[in-house]
């Protein structure tokens, strides 16, 4: 079943054009990721699939009556509302039910709400979708549901967004990177959530195991080029590498049989038959294909980094606090040259905090900070760079001056610099506020390193690049020979990255773990296992002390938890029971009222036979 076509669009900002006519289809139950290089358009066609922009050319046909919705990277909440409000504001009429019911439930006396309330959850089936909308608040940290979406961080108003996309069950959902601004837990939750739900999705993203775990199919603008894979990112990476070399096997074919009609062409014959007029139209197309070259320029990274000493930088009884919020106590712990360290933890727990006292931005509570004479610091920031009005790309690295030194006394001009990152000379002539997400966190890297630090400190640095910068960046950093502390929730990126993590677990709990993030995870499935086996012997050994009731284990627990269930509905019963004390109860009251009564009674029986069943078994 076809949800979306997007018929030939194209895009043009005055003599930049970003795509031409583009044309391809989402289907139901499709995962599709789209990728390209920053700057080429990913997130103009989001825009145009969600109406935010206009296409030049072209249409964007949805299916009648689907329900699709957008996250995007700056989503527009009404800040009036509270969290709650929020949630509650859609069209969905389940949403509505489950309002009412605990509007019901905040004035007990008024019973005939109560009843309403109750009787529609029942009729809408909402009960299991009020579980799971609490969940989807839960997982993603938006438990106070009465805070003002004007207080909440980019964050946070990116996690409600999100939240609120999944709460309504769309037929379709367009996402835009939909794995900034969540932790690491968020994201396999999130992962799981799209694995098992029967939903179709057009996104975003440069999360690589995000790609391989969720996507069946990845649409790739390449040259200005649209290539469809039927796969996850490991096949698509196999399938690319194979497109790639049988398109240069092509080209080659093709510059030779141009060097042959070249000649012929030179001859310029005298005689134009039918059959030579095909042949000069055949030659165009020749020379188009074999003039074709892949713009596939990767940004080059070098320093002229200062030789760290012998001390860098030491943790000795660090505390810091903002009011009870514990961050550090009594954290300890001296750098060495050569560490690559990834920091990971919830938000919150003060994994921001801990950069800014490394690089004295904050100061401690008590404890000591010690940095050696020789470290020189690169801090890529989540924040970003300043960017001032009317400013050019140019301009940004000649605030660093005019040439920038290079290893072995070699030095580069401004200028050349920005084409090593991928900026050519039209582009750095552009104003910087026009540049697109990635392009903008290229500039802001290219900053930091030609500065030449030895000690990098990246918070979030994949968020808003694209894969080829990711993986040049992921190389330059296995080479760098200083230290190098890494915060981020892109995991392929942390594993090939870093030696060890800091796993921050709030309350100043920091442990520091020696593997990369996979084997963290490893690890911790692994405890988790354990302590799931402990318990299990525990159980299993209060049961065989009771093992004469010739109950089964599983039988035990069934007991326990009918006991439960019966002392609930014997609550239900006396509460119904009490509301036929009423005087002024209608007719109709008084049945509805009876209806209610009886099916608790039923379901109280029910229940006492199965565990007379199961008492029998002890005699």
């Amino acid at each position: 079943m076809n949800y979306l076509t997007v018929e030939n669009i194209s895009k043009s900002y005055g003599e930049l054009t970003l795509f031409e006519n583009l044309s391809f289809s989402v289907h139901k139950d499709q995962k599709i990721a789209f990728v390209a290089k920053n700057g080429t358009g990913k997130t103009s066609i989001l825009n145009i699939l969600s109406g935010d922009d206009e296409a030049d050319t072209g249409n964007v046909i949805y299916r009648k009556d689907i329900k699709v919705a957008f996250l995007s990277q700056d989503p527009k909440l009404d800040k009036d509302l509270t969290v709650e409000e929020t949630i509650f504001a859609s069209d969905n009429p389940i949403l509505k039910v489950i309002l009412d019911y605990e509007h019901a439930l905040l004035d007990p006396e008024d019973a005939d709400a109560y009843q309403k309330a109750f009787e529609q959850m029942e009729q809408h089936q909402a009960w299991d979708f009020e579980t799971q909308y609490k969940q989807i608040l839960f997982k993603l940290n938006l438990e106070d549901l009465n805070q003002k979406v004007s207080t909440l961080s980019g964050g946070q108003k990116k996690r409600l967004s999100l939240a609120n996309a999944l709460i309504n069950k769309p037929d379709l959902l367009i996402l835009d990177e939909p794995t900034n601004h969540l932790d690491l837990e968020m994201i396999e939750w999130l992962e799981t959530f799209f694995a098992k739900e029967n939903i179709t999705l057009f996104m975003v993203t440069h999360d690589r195991y995000f790609l391989e775990r969720v996507c069946n199919e990845i649409i790739e603008l390449d040259e200005g080029q649209l290539y469809s894979y039927k796969g996850n990112y490991s096949y698509y990476l196999e399938k690319r590498e194979a497109r790639i070399e049988q398109t240069e096997v092509e080209t080659g074919k093709a510059k030779q049989l141009f060097k042959k009609e070249l000649e012929w062409m030179r001859r310029q014959p005298k005689a134009r038959t039918t059959k030579s007029k095909s042949r000069i139209d055949d030659f165009h197309d020749i020379k188009h294909r074999a003039s074709q070259r892949r713009n596939d320029h990767e940004v080059q990274l070098e320093l002229n980094m200062e030789r760290l000493g012998g001390k860098v930088v030491e943790f000795h009884k660090v505390h810091k606090s903002f009011e009870d919020k514990v961050i550090l106590d009594g954290f300890e712990y001296l750098f060495k040259n050569g560490e690559r360290t990834g920091i990971i933890g919830k938000n919150g727990t003060g994994k921001t905090t801990f950069l800014n006292l490394l690089t004295q931005t904050e100061q401690p509570d008590s404890g000591k900070i010690i940095k050696g004479d020789t470290v020189k610091f690169g801090y890529y920031t989540q924040n970003g760079m300043t960017i001032k009005p009317e400013q050019k790309v140019i301009d940004v690295i000649k605030e660093f001056g005019d040439y920038i030194p290079l290893k072995k006394g070699r030095q580069i001009s401004a200028q050349q610099l920005l084409e090593r990152f991928l900026f050519d000379r039209k582009k750095q002539y552009d104003f910087v506020e026009k540049l697109s997400g990635g392009e903008r966190k290229r500039l802001y890297l290219c900053t930091v390193l030609i500065q030449n630090p030895n000690f990098l400190i990246l918070d979030e640095p994949t968020n808003d690049l694209d894969i080829v910068t990711l993986n040049v960046l992921e190389n330059f950093l296995l080479d760098f020979p200083g230290c190098v502390i890494v915060v981020s929730h892109d995991r392929y990126f942390m594993d090939k990255v870093v030696d060890h993590l800091f796993v921050f677990k709030g309350d100043g709990e920091i442990e520091d773990f020696p593997g990369n993030y996979t084997d963290y995870r490893v690890y911790e499935d692994s405890q988790s296992v354990v302590s799931n086996t402990s318990e299990e012997k525990k159980d299993k050994k209060a049961w065989k002390k009771t093992e004469d009731t010739k109950l089964t284990y599983n039988e035990e627990k069934e007991l326990k938890n009918i006991e439960s269930k019966l002392n609930s509905l014997s609550f239900d019963k006396k509460e119904l029971e009490a509301k036929f004390n009423n005087p002024d109860l209608s007719p109709d009251e008084i049945n509805k009222l009876s209806q209610s009564l009886q099916k608790v009674i039923d379901d109280m029986e029910s229940k006492e036979e199965r565990w007379l069943e199961l008492l029998s078994k002890l005699e």
